[in-house]
């Protein structure tokens, strides 16, 4: 149906994942799409999944710490399809987990840095750019996970996460006049190289008492998180602005 047809889309964290995921289905609904990610042989390889679809996009291998990737990704967006509708700022980290007393100043300020502040930069330089097309929408991937959940060892994460809520809420007010729209996705476990279902020695019993949290008892695949994605990227949403979207399988009403 081509519904993102004639747009310019940023999706971060693209190279695995939700990431991955989402800017394949940005690019099969007619986007034109800049991904961006650390890992260059995985970016590539979707690149050239998505031209080999027949869609267009371009990778620019970063970090979303660093201010100037910000730029350089917006940048490339402006001169390759010459301009921006669509930001998904997806990248993150879980970081390093254990209780507050035990967790280093460190690993708090990497997570984030990666996980909130990225998000900052890219909004910084996203926005302009949208205002310049008349509007445009911005989606953070935030996380059920210091929202209705607070779940012992990720302290970092938790406070990541929610701090992407209360960013998106701000533009959203502040921005709205200007047709600029911002919400944030709260995906639940999801299946994922960053899963911890996926962690190194993990057997069938991490993924059993994970899929417990959850009503729906599994955990989603990264391209059921991508159709919530697409949808807040969509004119479908044209009138939700400022929200936070669980999309966690029904783990916030759970509590068998």
């Amino acid at each position: 149906m081509n519904v993102l047809k004639n747009k310019v889309a940023i999706v971060t964290g693209a190279s695995s994942g939700i990431g991955y995921a989402t800017a394949k289905m940005f690019a099969s609904e007619g986007a034109n799409v800049v991904v961006t990610g650390r890992r260059k042989t995985e970016l590539d390889r979707l690149v050239a999944q998505i031209v080999e679809a027949g869609g267009a996009a371009v990778a620019i291998v970063g970090d979303v710490k660093e201010e100037s990737l910000a730029k350089r990704v917006v940048d490339a967006a402006l001169h390759h399809f010459d301009g921006l509708d669509i930001a998904f700022n997806n990248a993150g980290i879980i970081g390093e987990m254990g209780p507050v007393h035990d967790l280093s100043l460190a690993a708090w300020r990497d997570t984030l840095d990666t996980n909130l502040t990225s998000a900052f930069l890219g909004a910084k330089y996203q926005i302009p750019a949208m205002i310049k097309r008349g509007g445009g929408s911005l989606i953070f991937t935030s996380s059920f996970v210091g929202y209705t959940v607070g779940l012992p060892g990720m302290t970092a994460y938790a406070a990541s996460k929610a701090g992407l809520i209360g960013l998106t809420q701000v533009i959203a007010a502040e921005f709205g006049a200007q047709g600029i729209r911002a919400n944030a996705v709260l995906p639940g476990g999801t299946d994922t190289p960053m899963s911890v279902t996926n962690a190194p020695g993990a057997g069938p019993e991490v993924l059993a008492s994970i899929e417990a949290l959850f009503a729906l008892k599994r955990i989603a695949q990264p391209e059921e998180i991508a159709r919530s994605v697409l949808h807040l990227a969509s004119d479908a949403s044209s009138f939700i602005t400022g929200t936070a979207f669980l999309v966690d399988g029904g783990a916030s009403i759970t509590r068998t």
